[in-house]
């Protein structure tokens, strides 16, 4: 059910950047679908009842780690993955704002099909 909601979203997302004229709307939209792909990616690395990889009975002298500490724990590579998923859209997001920014500037208009100078 939780997979399918993502799937929702990202499917909101979509839309936004197909259907919608307005700039700022695709933006949004495009904001919306890297939040979808970050939630799933959190959600397939969640283990019901699981615990944190660093809270763990390691033997730092023999370098083993105990098996059902490994069954129990939750995977931490989606973790890492999202993290930095999240200051990559940052970056890009704060690009797409300013070339909104400067669109408007020059046409005075965030509506794509009222810029005809964008056409080829």
């Amino acid at each position: 059910m939780l997979y399918s909601m993502c799937f929702l979203l990202f499917i909101i997302g979509l839309y936004c950047v197909l259907v919608k004229k307005n700039m700022v709307k695709i933006v949004l939209g495009i904001v919306i679908m890297e939040y979808a792909v970050n939630l799933f990616l959190i959600m397939l690395g969640y283990r019901l009842g699981g615990i944190a990889p660093i809270v763990g009975q390691n033997d730092y002298a023999s370098g083993a780690v105990d098996a059902s500490f490994t069954q129990a724990s939750v995977d931490p590579l989606p973790q890492a993955m999202v993290l930095t998923a999240i200051v990559i859209s940052l970056g890009s997001l704060a690009l797409m704002i300013s070339i909104c920014i400067r669109t408007y500037e020059r046409y005075g208009t965030f509506d794509i099909t009222q810029i005809r100078r964008l056409k080829g």
